[in-house]
């Protein structure tokens, strides 16, 4: 979910990638997609429970798991 534009996108991500590395690629992507300017320095939150991703994190060693919610803030 990226509420800046009010727009929900179900995306496939590698799990042995970073979570900064994809909240990047997330935001290049839309900003191409959307022909907007949003900028690199956005948060991933769990939906449910609220937590936050520390950009260093592997997917593969958080909770992030097919199906998961989340919100680019």
């Amino acid at each position: 979910i990226v509420p800046d534009i009010d727009e929900t996108y179900d995306i496939f991500l590698p799990i042995n990638k970073k979570i900064g590395e994809i909240v990047i690629l997330v935001i290049k992507s839309i900003n191409e997609h959307e022909s907007l300017n949003l900028p690199n320095n956005k948060v991933l939150y769990n939906r449910n429970t609220g937590k936050d991703y520390d950009p260093n994190d592997l997917i593969k060693n958080t909770d992030i798991r097919n199906g998961t919610s989340l919100i680019l803030l």
